[in-house]
């Protein structure tokens, strides 16, 4: 973790030092996806696919484009992340402890009885989340909510929401992404983690999203798209979205459910099912 001080208006604040090097964030990426094989291979169960195939957001996220300070989780100013896609938080947590939020060590307690680090994010156990999240389809209005506030305060705050591509087959989805053109609510980023795979199958056998941009689009929204695993592209789509005024932004990001772990990419199966210990082997191979 990297903190520097900057002063503003009198007050001291303390934010983490970006880190804009695409190679130093893929290091930390694969560091965090082995991880989350561990931690789910512990646990028994979990949700390994979409795990992974987040990762490269999620550390774009917070080791170069969030402002946010470990040691004041709570920091008004802050940028706010909101995973509403909630089974995915082994790679959350593993983000989170990687900038100390919360203890590295505790990580392979995930889904045990007490832990902090629960199967979906619940602020009950670790204050430091923005939202328990988890019940898919609510995510994004909480992000609102939390844009809105940020503008009547007339702080900085940006607030980013990760949807999964079958979460937003879910009509609450719809109803707040028109609240926030009407509103022109633009520190709001809704993040697509479009992985094609949802929990029963593939999205396109199930309720088919496409045309997906043009559907954000047509509801108010910049659209941008990209392939989610190439962080220089995440980088730029993240500047793109700050400068646009008036609208909020949606980027869909094109991944691979399960990226990085050779039998597990476009494997529905793990959406949703633990690694075996021998598989896990294989997997931390792979990332080695």
């Amino acid at each position: 973790m990297r903190l520097s001080r900057k002063s503003s208006n009198a007050t001291l604040e303390k934010v983490m030092q970006p880190i804009h090097d695409a190679a130093e964030l893929a290091a930390l990426t694969k560091r965090m996806r082995r991880e989350v094989i561990e931690m789910i291979t512990e646990a028994g169960s979990g949700h390994p696919g979409g795990s992974l195939s987040a990762a490269e957001i999620i550390v774009t996220l917070f080791f170069d484009i969030m402002r946010h300070d470990p040691a004041n989780p709570k920091w008004p100013d802050r940028d706010r992340f909101i995973l509403s896609k909630g089974h995915c938080c082994p790679i959350l947590y593993s983000a989170m402890a990687e900038c100390g939020y919360c203890p590295k060590d505790q990580l392979n307690t995930l889904r045990k009885l007490g832990s902090i680090y629960q199967g979906h994010p619940d602020v009950r156990f670790l204050p430091a989340l923005e939202a328990s999240t988890g019940s898919l389809g609510e995510g994004l209005s909480l992000g609102i909510g939390m844009g809105l506030a940020a503008r009547m305060d007339k702080r900085p705050s940006r607030i980013y929401v990760m949807l999964g591509d079958g979460e937003i087959q879910e009509g609450q989805n719809w109803e707040a992404a028109m609240f926030a053109s009407f509103h022109k609510i633009d520190n709001v980023v809704a993040i697509v983690d479009y992985n094609q795979i949802q929990l029963d199958g593939f999205v396109k056998d199930i309720l088919a999203l496409e045309p997906l941009a043009d559907k954000w689009r047509a509801f108010g929204w910049h659209a941008i798209e990209v392939y989610g695993h190439d962080i220089a592209a995440l980088q730029n789509a993240f500047g793109e979205a700050r400068s646009v005024q008036g609208k909020p932004t949606c980027i869909i990001a094109h991944t691979i459910k399960g990226k990085g772990v050779s039998f597990m990419e476009n494997n529905p199966k793990f959406h949703g099912v633990a690694p075996t210990r021998e598989e896990c082997a294989k997997a931390l191979q792979e990332l080695a």
